[in-house]
């Protein structure tokens, strides 16, 4: 596959209706300006530590789907930096219980809250993409070109809240997140059908959707936007 179809790839991912929705989502507006107490931060943590927690495992069964060693080494430098890379101190999810419980929230909380329906549904379709090459690639793909707006948002919040200046956690993602998106579009250098192209967009869209209604309920929940999006 050449660099040109990979490209139209992933601008024909990026120029979705379901990409756009979410990347222009109220949340991410009005987190930098919107005053919010304590418990709403708390909560943000506790809904976002569940797709977080499976994230790891997510990846470990997309690599298995995956056919080329490409693919999967692309994959696998990914899930390397998520789990530490040979040290549990650097996992991302270590550092994400640490950080916040430093800044302030209890970790028990942060750990241990019940998801929302939203929440619940977002990790099953991770489950559920992660079954087919196509679909596993669409979920990466839309995972990782937009962590960092939803980790700068959520790491906006702490600081704002909290009066934190830094954390750590976001501090690995602005370091490491560059290289995941590469890698994510490395493994779109892979011999795919008119027809997968198609299943990988699908997918791409339907993980997007799925974090729309994720961040629709925690804009709910601190009275952002109602359900139909009018604030």
């Amino acid at each position: 596959m050449t660099v040109e179809i990979v490209e139209s790839i992933f601008d024909r991912l990026v120029e979705t209706e379901a990409h756009r929705a979410f990347v222009e989502h109220e949340f991410f507006q009005q987190v930098h300006s919107r005053e919010l107490s304590h418990e709403h931060v708390a909560m943000f943590l506790g809904q976002w530590w569940h797709p977080l927690h499976y994230f790891p495992t997510f990846l470990a069964r997309c690599i298995s789907v995956l056919p080329d060693i490409e693919s999967k080494s692309a994959i696998t430098r990914i899930l390397s930096q998520e789990t530490g890379a040979r040290s549990v101190k650097a996992a991302h999810e270590v550092i994400y219980a640490d950080s916040m419980e430093n800044a302030g929230y209890d970790r028990r909380t942060v750990t241990g809250s019940e998801p929302f329906p939203e929440t619940a549904a977002l990790v099953a379709w991770y489950e559920k993409c992660s079954a087919d090459r196509c679909s596993a690639l669409g979920g990466i793909f839309a995972t990782e070109v937009t962590d960092l707006l939803m980790v700068s948002a959520i790491g906006e919040a702490v600081k704002r809240e909290a009066g934190t200046e830094r954390n750590a956690w976001v501090e690995i993602h602005v370091t490491q997140e560059p290289d995941h998106v590469d890698q994510a579009t490395n493994a779109l250098f892979s011999d795919l059908t008119p027809g997968q192209e198609i299943a990988v967009l699908d997918s791409a869209d339907e993980m997007w959707r799925h974090w729309t209604a994720f961040f629709d309920r925690l804009a709910v929940e601190t009275g952002m936007v109602l359900p139909s999006g009018r604030s």
